[in-house]
């Protein structure tokens, strides 16, 4: 199911012993596209402290409630390693947060999450089917710190880079207005593209895949396609839910082979 993430902005996150909090943004991997993490404001009972809950933990979600559930307890939440959310996430804090979890590395093989397509759904316990500890937890992330101590970090939040302007190739065609995600693989299929300076009204959406260029100094976006192929689009309508129909729809107005 594809579903637009400024929907799921507010959802309560669940833990399995009571609410954790709310969601307030999501970081996305600038080079898979894919969502890493979802930013979730605590509240009063953690002093609104701002944590990070990864899609390895979360659910089936509740969207009549607005509720993901994650299979992590609260306390897990409370003595999880602290980051700072308005600064850039380092692989060492990635490292940190993943050992702490037991969750496997995603940047570690082929797939969108390691080896696999999917991050599944994980238990409060290690990904190895045993209670992390402190001491293996700590091995665990200095082993993976220091195997990607060159990386450069490419976590983006999708709250600041809403807003980049989006240029095709003859030109300005609007700005990115949100994310349409896959709630199994928690990959960005879409960026939708409000177009009404130029169209009024006009919303489209285009796949992460037809990127040619990012310039995330200058918040520009250059898609491989003319204003013209942009304009004759589709348009995007955000109450109604994207369909497989719809996408064939669009893959064949660009003229592109479907992800699928």
């Amino acid at each position: 199911m594809l579903r637009n993430l400024k929907d799921l902005h507010g959802y309560s996150i669940r833990a399995t012993d009571g609410d954790i909090g709310k969601v307030k943004d999501f970081y996305f991997d600038d080079e898979r596209f894919t969502v890493r993490y979802l930013v979730v404001e605590t509240g009063g009972w953690l002093s609104s402290r701002q944590v990070l809950i990864s899609p390895f933990s979360i659910g089936e979600p509740n969207h009549i409630d607005k509720v993901l559930p994650v299979s992590i307890t609260k306390e897990q939440v409370k003595n999880s390693p602290d980051i700072d959310t308005d600064k850039p996430v380092s692989r060492q804090h990635e490292a940190d947060y993943l050992a702490y979890y037991g969750y496997p590395d995603y940047w570690g093989g082929v797939g969108l999450w390691g080896s696999e397509a999917l991050p599944g759904t994980m238990t409060g316990v290690g990904y190895l089917g045993v209670p992390p500890s402190p001491e293996l937890d700590k091995t665990i992330a200095d082993a993976r710190a220091l195997r990607h101590a060159n990386d450069d970090p490419h976590l983006r939040s999708c709250k600041e880079v809403t807003g980049y302007h989006i240029k095709a190739s003859d030109g300005e065609i609007g700005h990115i207005q949100s994310f349409i995600v896959d709630e199994q693989s928690w990959a960005i299929r879409y960026l939708v593209a409000d177009t009404s300076n130029w169209w009024m009204g006009h919303q489209v959406i285009v796949s992460p895949n037809w990127i040619q260029d990012v310039s995330w100094a200058e918040r520009n976006v250059t898609v491989h396609m003319t204003q013209k192929a942009i304009q004759d689009a589709p348009p995007y309508d955000p109450v109604v839910l994207i369909d497989r129909a719809q996408e064939i729809g669009i893959y064949e107005h660009y003229g592109r082979p479907g992800y699928w």
